[in-house]
């Protein structure tokens, strides 16, 4: 069989791979693409947007339910499952084709196929339709991305659980789901599902959900679990799973040293992902993985070997769309003589529940911890007019400031947090001072324009008590 060759071989669709696709084609470079199935990677076809689309479905149940609603009313309100993943599939096919049309426009060819390197920069694959090419680049990018990880508990994987892509082609209402995972995935599908009617109970092995967020950030969080109707069970371990998810499952949960019964009708497994690496054969590159299965590479995201780089989630980058973006950048910049790098990146985090929770920058374990000095100032979002236009006062701003005035680190619980972190973003990567956002006019009654009060605050000490009375500005 001959050996095609290529300028670039990219393995894998996803944001960076189809970036530095498109963008390499562009420049005439003979490009190729191998994707194993998802034209586009996860983000289009079954994460980031088809899950908000299907949570803002969950939404519009929310704002017209008789009781916590809008007051707009119709009738008795009924939720069709089967016209909800209709919705998000009509979107989805249409994502799929603008990315077929950007592949076709940029000159860069698809194959739609599994790649297996035979060697240091060459691949076999075997086509979806049949057949094989052994495909071979003068440059190689391997942007294979993460997939669900299923926990070691007996009796889980006979279970069939779903996993976020069952969960999000759903055309019927689960009637008791348990969640396993108090992370993004499972917040973000607790809360969904709950809104549609099922009856929820996620079970979290950590002592709070969000890990990695300060203790009052996760308490907010579980009240608002809570408050939905769903049932949180914190420090708790699956002992072993019975059953048939999506008919009957009977899981033995320990939750602080208590043993109980669930008997449920679903499961979903949200409980962190694993690389995409493992069937790949890189032992035959001489690419080095960690000891997780994700590719080491340097902070030019270059691996050991030369003229082979590895982006996205299979590099251990942050397991977001957005930081696979900046991923392509840095290969793409670096490509044409550029010198930019992955450290010292501002990344900034949403939780699409309703309200969001937004972050950038540091948190106050993290300052701590690392011996940063810094003060704070906090505000409830009920300060802010614009959360009253729409019914949803609920949460809060805090900011991190540095000795220098400048803001170390942000953090909105309440409605609109994910635009208000965007503006606070901007300061920090502008390097500047909390006052100008004091000092600001924002338009009234924005979501931005809580950051005049929030930062009218004095900031003070860590431990010491805000006086939130000054905040004239929200009011």
């Amino acid at each position: 069989m001959a050996v095609e060759q290529f300028q670039n071989l990219i393995i894998g669709s996803g944001v960076a791979g189809k970036i530095l696709a498109w963008t390499l084609a562009n420049r005439g470079q003979r490009t190729v693409v191998v994707e194993r199935a998802m034209i586009g990677g996860s983000c289009p076809n079954v994460a980031c947007l088809p899950s908000k689309n299907v949570i803002y479905s969950a939404k519009a149940a929310s704002l017209v339910h008789p009781e916590t609603g809008l007051g707009v009313t119709t009738g008795r309100m009924n939720v069709d499952m089967a016209g909800v993943a209709r919705r998000k599939r009509m979107m989805v096919d249409e994502l799929v084709k603008l990315h077929i049309d950007k592949f076709k426009n940029s000159g860069a060819e698809l194959v739609m196929g599994e790649a297996r390197f035979t060697e240091r920069k060459t691949v076999q694959v075997a086509l979806n339709d049949g057949g094989t090419r052994q495909l071979q680049g003068e440059r190689v990018f391997i942007n294979v991305g993460t997939r669900a990880s299923i926990p070691n508990v007996p009796g889980l994987i006979d279970a069939a659980p779903m996993t976020h892509v069952e969960a999000l082609n759903l055309e019927r209402l689960p009637g008791h789901l348990v969640i396993l995972g108090g992370g993004y995935v499972g917040l973000e599908f607790a809360q969904a599902l709950r809104r549609f009617g099922s009856q929820v109970t996620i079970i979290q092995r950590e002592l709070q959900l969000l890990g990695r967020e300060d203790p009052e950030v996760a308490e907010a969080i579980l009240d608002l679990m809570r408050d939905e109707g769903i049932e949180v069970l914190l420090n708790a371990e699956v002992k072993n799973v019975a059953g048939n998810s999506g008919k009957k499952v009977t899981l033995q949960v320990e939750s602080e040293s208590l043993e109980r019964t669930i008997v449920a009708s679903d499961i979903l497994v949200a409980t962190g992902r694993t690389p995409n690496t493992d069937g790949l054969d890189l032992d035959k590159t001489g690419v080095e993985l960690d000891e997780k299965g994700y590719i080491r590479v340097n902070d030019r995201l270059e691996t050991d070997v030369l003229d082979v780089w590895a982006t996205g989630e299979c590099a251990g980058s942050p397991k977001f769309t957005h930081v696979g973006d900046d991923d392509c950048r840095v290969v793409l910049d670096n490509l044409v003589g550029g010198n930019r790098t992955t450290r010292d990146r501002l990344i900034p985090y949403c939780l699409f529940t309703d309200p969001e929770l937004a972050r950038v920058g540091m948190t106050e374990s993290e300052a701590r911890e690392n011996g940063i000095p810094y003060r704070i100032t906090r505000m409830p979002m009920s300060m802010v007019l614009r959360t009253h236009t729409l019914s949803q006062t609920r949460g809060f701003m805090k900011a991190l400031i540095g000795t220098d005035d400048r803001i170390l680190g942000f953090t909105a619980f309440g409605a609109e947090a994910s635009e208000l972190m965007a503006v606070v973003q901007t300061a920090m990567l502008g390097k500047v001072p909390y006052p100008v956002l004091r000092d600001a006019i924002f338009t009234h009654p924005t979501a931005a324009e809580g950051l005049n009060g929030l930062f009218a605050i004095p900031p003070i000490e860590p431990g010491g008590k805000i006086k939130v009375s000054g905040t004239k500005k929200c009011l």
